[in-house]
Order: C-alpha cells, then sequence, then structure tokens
C-alpha cells in the first residue's frame, strides 16, 4: 500500500513538474510575436513560377537565406537563386546593393526584385536585366505599371506618364482639392486605386475628384511646435458630397478624353473594367441612394456612352464589389458579381447585356474569383459552400457548368493557382492545425504535403478553444468563439471578456488556426483566468445579404439582440461569473460597445470601445447612408443611435479609446461623448494614441492591449 502511495505522488508530482515547464505569455508574445517568434511555420512568399508548375519560396537555416524551387513529380527542392547571386546582378545593372532579401515575383524565364519601389527584371539564364520602375519614380506616389511599359505616377498633385521618350504630364490643374489618379469614394465599392491600365497598356482610364465642395476637416499634428491643424476631406452624412469622373489617357497620341457620365454629380463610379480589345471601358454607376446601379459601357476612343447592359436595384442598398470579369477566350461574354437572388453568387452574361445563366447559386457566398486557367475551360472560385467558417477551393467548367471542389472539409483554406490551372498551393489550417501546405494536382486529385507546422503554443499554458453556435431570437444561427481559462474547472466560476465587431465587411470567427484571431491576447487573457467569448452578429459578413441588411436604418438593433443571445447563453453556464462580465469593440464594434453599455446598462461591469462612432450624422456619406439613408431621411434613425445625447445613461465603467490622428472615425465622436459625460456628471474614462489613425499598430499596440487588459483586471474583480 505504501508503495503505491509513493507511486502515486511521484506520478503527481512529475505531472505538476511538467505543467511548470509551460510558460505563460507576455504581452508582448501576444500582441507582436503571435506575427513573427510564434507565428506557425510557414514557406515564406511561396509562389508558382509564372507560366510553369514549379514552386519557390524564401528558406531560412544555417546556410543563410535564398531562394529553392521544386515541383510536384521533383523529390524535394533545389537552392535556386541567393542574396550574392542577386547582388552580382544588381551590380551589373549598376544599382544599389542589398543587406536583405527583397520581396519578388518569379517567372519561367525571368525574377522581378522588388526594392523600396524600384522594380527591376533579371533574365533567369544570361545576366540581361531591364529596369522598369526606376530609383526617381520609385520615390513618386501611386506609381502604376502598365503592360506596354509606360509608367503612371503622381508629382504635386498631377498625373504624369513616363515612357521611353521621358514623362508627359498628363494633368495640369491637381491641388489638394482637384484630386487625380487616386482612391476616390473613401475606397468603398471595392475601390483601392485610381488608375487603370487596358489591356494593351496603351490607354489608362484614371479618377478625377473635385472636392473643393466638401468641408475642410482638421487633424491635429502635434509632433511640431507650435501643433498645426492638417485639413484633411471629409463628407459627412446628409452633407455635400464631392464629384467624381474619369477620363482616359491615350498614350500612343498624347490624348486626354473625358469619359461622358452623365448623371447626377453626386453618383458614385466604380468597378472600372476593359474590354479584351481596349475599345470599350465599363463602370458599375451607382446613384447616391445606393440602391440603383447601372452597368454601363462606354467608347474608349470618344469617351461617349454606349449602353447600360444592365440595371439592379434592391429597397435597402446595391453594393458593387468586383468589376466584370470576361471570359477567357471569348470577349462576348463576362461574369458578374451579385447578391440579387440573397447571397454572393456568379453571373454569366454577353456583350448586349443578356444573361446567359447563372453559373453558381445556393444559400453560401462566393467570396473570391481566382481566375480562368490556360485554356480558359475553367473558373476558379473561393466559397464558403461546406460552412459559414470555411473557406475552400472551386473549379467550375464554363461549358458543362459543374462545380468540383477542390479542397473540402469546414476549415479555411488559402490558395493559388498555376497558370495552366492544373496545379494548386494549398494553405489550410484549423482551430487545431496551425498550417499545412500542400501542392494538390488536379488531373488526379493528389496531394504533396510541403510543410505541416507544429503548434508554435505547444510550451506555453493554453485555453481550450471551441467554435459553436447558438441561436438568436428568430432561430437564426450565430457563430461563436470560446476560449476556456487554462486549468479550466467547470465547478468554479470565472470572469468573461466578450470581444465584438458586428458590422459589414468583417467576419470575427472562422475554422483557422487561433479561431481567426491574429494575435493571441485572447490566450493570454486564458492564462490570467478569464473565459473569452465572441460572436458573430447579424450584420457580419459571409452570411447572405438578408443577415447583412438587418442593420438597414436602425444599426445596432439587431446586433444588441443578437449579444443578448450570447449573453443569456453565458449566464446558463454554471462556471460563468455573470457579475463580472466585460465588453470590448473596435471602429464599428466600439459603437456597439457603447451603445450597448447604455441601453443594457448592468450586464457588463466595463466595457472598453476603441474608435467609436458615437454619432452617425459625423460619419462619411457613403459608408453611412448605405446602411442609414441619409439623416434627412431617417431622423429617428439617427436619433436612436446618437450615443452623443445618451451618455447620461451610462452605468457601468467605460474606457474610450482613440488614435489622435483619426482620419475614419474623426476624434470628434469620442471628445463630444466625453464633453457630454461631464455635462451629466457622469464619469467616463479616456486614452489617447498621438501619431496613430484609426488603428494603433507596431510596438504601440502591445500598449494598447496592456492598457485594455489591466483595464478589465482592475475593473472585474
Amino acid at each position: 500500500m505504501f508503495k503505491k502511495i509513493l507511486s502515486l505522488s511521484f506520478i503527481i508530482a512529475c505531472v505538476s513538474f511538467s505543467f511548470a515547464q509551460k510558460k505563460n505569455l507576455s504581452m508582448e508574445d501576444a500582441m507582436l510575436n503571435a506575427r513573427t517568434t510564434l507565428a506557425p511555420e510557414n514557406l515564406k512568399f511561396i509562389q508558382f513560377v509564372k507560366g510553369t508548375g514549379d514552386y519557390v519560396y524564401l528558406k531560412k537555416d544555417s546556410i543563410g537565406e535564398r531562394w529553392v524551387r521544386g515541383s510536384f513529380s521533383g523529390k524535394g527542392t533545389a537552392d535556386f537563386l541567393t542574396l550574392s547571386e542577386i547582388n552580382r546582378r544588381m551590380r551589373l545593372a549598376s544599382l544599389d546593393t542589398l543587406t536583405a532579401m527583397p520581396s519578388m515575383q518569379f517567372a519561367a524565364a525571368e525574377y522581378t526584385v522588388n526594392v523600396k519601389g524600384q522594380k527591376i527584371v533579371f533574365n533567369t539564364g544570361a545576366d540581361g536585366f531591364r529596369i522598369v520602375v526606376n530609383k526617381e519614380i520609385a520615390g513618386k506616389s501611386n506609381v502604376e505599371e502598365g503592360p506596354a511599359g509606360y509608367i503612371a505616377y503622381l508629382d504635386s498633385f498631377n498625373l504624369f506618364v513616363a515612357g521611353s521618350k521621358g514623362s508627359v504630364k498628363v494633368t495640369s490643374d491637381g491641388s489638394k482639392d482637384i484630386v487625380y489618379a487616386s482612391s476616390v469614394h473613401r475606397d468603398e465599392f471595392g475601390i483601392t486605386k485610381g488608375t487603370f491600365w487596358s489591356n494593351t497598356g496603351n490607354r489608362l482610364a484614371y479618377y478625377r475628384m473635385d472636392q473643393s465642395m466638401v468641408s475642410d476637416y482638421p487633424v491635429i499634428d502635434w509632433t511640431t511646435r507650435p501643433a498645426v491643424a492638417e485639413n484633411i476631406k471629409y463628407p459627412m452624412a446628409g452633407d455635400k458630397s464631392h464629384e467624381v469622373t474619369l477620363w482616359i489617357y491615350d498614350a500612343l497620341h498624347d490624348k486626354n478624353i473625358k469619359v461622358r457620365t452623365e448623371g447626377p454629380s453626386e453618383q458614385y463610379l466604380t468597378n472600372i473594367a476593359w474590354s479584351p480589345d481596349d475599345k470599350y471601358i465599363f463602370i458599375a454607376v451607382l446613384n447616391r441612394e445606393q440602391n440603383h446601379m447601372w452597368l454601363n459601357q462606354y467608347d474608349a476612343a470618344s469617351g461617349a456612352f454606349v449602353k447600360t447592359l444592365f440595371e439592379e436595384t434592391q429597397d435597402k442598398y446595391v453594393e458593387p464589389l468586383v468589376p466584370v470579369l470576361f471570359v477567357k477566350g471569348n470577349s462576348n461574354q463576362f461574369i458578374w458579381q451579385s447578391r440579387r437572388d440573397g447571397w454572393t453568387h456568379l453571373y454569366l452574361y454577353d456583350m448586349e447585356g443578356k444573361m446567359i445563366r447563372q453559373l453558381t447559386s445556393g444559400k453560401w457566398e462566393v467570396i473570391d474569383v481566382k481566375g480562368f486557367d490556360e485554356k480558359g475551360e475553367n473558373l476558379f472560385f473561393v466559397s464558403n459552400q461546406a460552412s459559414p467558417v470555411s473557406r475552400n477551393l472551386y473549379r467550375l467548367n464554363m461549358k458543362s457548368g459543374r462545380v468540383d471542389a477542390v479542397t473540402t472539409g469546414d476549415n479555411v483554406h488559402n490558395t493559388q493557382v498555376s497558370t495552366s490551372g492544373d496545379c494548386v498551393i494549398d494553405i489550410s489550417s484549423s482551430i487545431s492545425n496551425p498550417r499545412t501546405i500542400e501542392l494538390i494536382r488536379l488531373k488526379d486529385g493528389k496531394h504533396n504535403i510541403l510543410l505541416q507546422a507544429a503548434d508554435p503554443l505547444d510550451g506555453y499554458n493554453k485555453g481550450k478553444l471551441s467554435l459553436f453556435t447558438i441561436k438568436n431570437e428568430e432561430g437564426t444561427d450565430l457563430y461563436c468563439r470560446m476560449y476556456q481559462p487554462v486549468n479550466f474547472d467547470s465547478s468554479k466560476k470565472y470572469p468573461v471578456i466578450v470581444y465584438w465587431y458586428g458590422g459589414p465587411h468583417n467576419q470575427l470567427i472562422t475554422n483557422s488556426w487561433n479561431g481567426g484571431s491574429g494575435d493571441y491576447w485572447f490566450q493570454y487573457l486564458a492564462e490570467n483566468g478569464y473565459l473569452v467569448f465572441s460572436l458573430d452578429v447579424r450584420g457580419s459578413s459571409y452570411r447572405g445579404r438578408d443577415f447583412e441588411q438587418s442593420i438597414f436604418r436602425s444599426v445596432g438593433k439587431k446586433q444588441m439582440a443578437d449579444l443578448m443571445a450570447g449573453v443569456n447563453y453565458l449566464k446558463s453556464l454554471r462556471y460563468v461569473n455573470a457579475a463580472r462580465m466585460g465588453l470590448f469593440g473596435w471602429s464599428f464594434g466600439g459603437f456597439l460597445t457603447t451603445n450597448m453599455m447604455l441601453t443594457n446598462p448592468r450586464i457588463f461591469k466595463a466595457a472598453v470601445a476603441g474608435g467609436p462612432v458615437m454619432n452617425w450624422q459625423y460619419y462619411e456619406i457613403m459608408y453611412t447612408e448605405r446602411y442609414m439613408d441619409r439623416p434627412q431621411e431617417n431622423s429617428d434613425g439617427y436619433k436612436e443611435t446618437d450615443l452623443i445625447s445618451r451618455a447620461g445613461e451610462l452605468k457601468g465603467k467605460l474606457l474610450l479609446i482613440h488614435g489622435l490622428q483619426d482620419p475614419v472615425v474623426v476624434q470628434q465622436h469620442s471628445v463630444n461623448f466625453v464633453r457630454s459625460a461631464i455635462s451629466k456628471n457622469v464619469q467616463v474614462d479616456y486614452m489617447i494614441y498621438p501619431g496613430h489613425e484609426h488603428n494603433v499598430l507596431g510596438k504601440d499596440r502591445a500598449h494598447l492591449y496592456q492598457k485594455v487588459t489591466d483595464y478589465f483586471f482592475q475593473n472585474l474583480k
């Protein structure tokens, strides 16, 4: 008996010793090292060699850093390119040598080196090279090269196009008020840039934005003595908007053509696309009300309107996000993405605007289109058909309409397709799998695993992570993510921190590594004895049109109802201490968090709202009016969501955080809320981050999350 007790004691001691060897995450680990030393192992910059089925990636070991190359049929990889070889080539080109491996792209017979905006193309075999973007142009803004070798760039507010004979000044009236060749409409509607080269590269479409009628808005630069107000143009909901036109520069004939987009001056010109023969340009024109879209065709030589191919209307809003995609090898057919049947799907049209057929359908969303294979026989796209928290690659045969899954499972797959369409690089993960990288050969479905990453947190104490669904008041599934505290004991009561966002164009929860979170802060909280809960409420992305549009004209109401479903679920768990719950959200989530604290007081003991919208009348036109209409049209909706006037209703502890140079949710939101709280003798906590815009990035991010953590630890005791 004594021996048995001794043995048992020894086992317990060993287990305890083993557990003691586990480390706890520091805040730096959780917020900064999560993307570096504690990120899952990877094959850095893995990519296909364009025009081949080979792949390359950047390898670093005791030998050094170099590019290696492999293929599906090959056995392993072989060293392909070293920094010393790149520098030898750089010296031959009379260019500065490099101290670190640059960003690169690879093709069958050449590779491209990108250094601080410079772009140099070297031949793979011989020592030949060509400088695509030189150092002088690389120092300019909005640089974009075209297929014919012309390069567009901005200098002193004006558009220039550089060619073999030098640079041409395309515009001359550019200023802070007249903005050329830049992203317009506040980066909504999928707009990310302002120049669009034609397929041949001899013509350039570009935006011209007149924002002289938009009020100046001051953003303070605190680094000078005295501080200086740097004015930006910020069109607020219901006010005057900027006016955008589209122009075409013909580089061969040094000619500017205005595209004659007739209609109201405040309409939105979105999703610019060229026809394969460069004769026409296509624009998705959207009214300011955002409930009527015209897909228009214009003549590229004259700028004249040709015809409207089709229109889309919706009682709430239409939101075109992706330009037309012409079918490879068939210039008379194109693909359009639409939510007209309630879900984002693909539709095949001809050039007369007649719909040939709907290519995809079902209660799931097409999330991305990868493009065609080399022959144009198949189209590759990504969807969440398997589950709302999944991403898989599918292949659609254009002739038969058959759709085959290239990857499977309810987890997340990030994929690249080779030029031929015969091979796929699949980078997948799930909540239990940090990362798997494999090659898939489509002709026989065979897989070749290149990497299986180990758990980077294997030596750390971790809380158990789970994904699941709950029902909201309407019986709709809401996807949830929960981290249990380290050493979880269901007989104990644990404090809870809820993190949410809740707005369009965002999905918090996916079946990917760490549940879709890009850092380990939730695990840090779990180490410190907290249960961490998140859910994607109505208004979130990739659940269909109705799920998102439920917020129309009354943002916050349905989201708070869904959060209450989450609260009720938490309260049903015997190990949850419902008297010690905290709530955290940023941006749209900051608005929802503040709204929740005012509308449903005393449910959460403490909350943190970062970069919060406090009154939608102070937010930008394009985003706000899509979901809320104009203040003049929806006075009740704006009144309900004016949190500034309701500051006196605050009961719990609330910390507001704002980047001092925020040009997205301007600081006026939180400042006015604080002013209102003071006038009503209500206490509120406030923290600023000088030098940061809407997000706090870099090393200061760890400081931000330490601040948030300390606030919860102090107030949820």
